[in-house]
């Protein structure tokens, strides 16, 4: 039930669900039971991959703006997987990583981009726990990297 608004939500919203291919050996999403396991995703934007470290390249609303881009890319992932983003019952989980200086404090306000689109697609059903870490460095110099869990009906 929770779900069955999503697809009209992302075609309403404008979002091109349109996926990318795994940068390693590794699959995009693993449906176990009713819960989807999605891997890391990053932010793309007119087929390119978003680039920089928060608090040096990027500031927080660059930030926001990547973790929407991986959302976006997350949910072309789970609609592969399930055929629908009706099917989604409700998100889990997230652990959005952020590329940023060690004095970098916004991760969460980072987060929010991603967090906010799904509370847009999916109402309620879209409300998850989170967590929100500061890294070092992700893979290709990536922004932003986020994982996603989410029951599914």
């Amino acid at each position: 039930m929770a779900g069955h608004n999503a697809e009209a939500k992302v075609a309403e919203l404008g979002l091109e669900l349109t996926t990318n291919p795994p940068m390693a050996n590794y699959v995009p999403a693993v449906r176990t039971g009713n819960l989807v396991f999605l891997s890391g995703h990053g932010p793309f934007q007119d087929g390119k991959l978003i680039r920089g470290k928060l608090g040096a390249d990027l500031d927080v609303e660059a930030g926001r703006e990547a973790a929407r881009a991986v959302m976006v890319q997350l949910l072309a992932s789970l609609r592969a997987e399930l055929g629908s983003l009706d099917a989604v019952a409700r998100v889990v989980k997230l652990l959005c990583m952020v590329n940023c200086t060690p004095e970098f404090g916004e991760h969460p306000a980072v987060a929010n981009g991603a967090s906010d689109l799904l509370v847009e697609v999916f109402g309620d059903a879209g409300r998850h726990a989170r967590s929100a870490v500061g890294m070092q460095s992700l893979p290709a110099g990536m922004a932003v990297e986020i994982e996603m869990i989410v029951e599914v009906e």
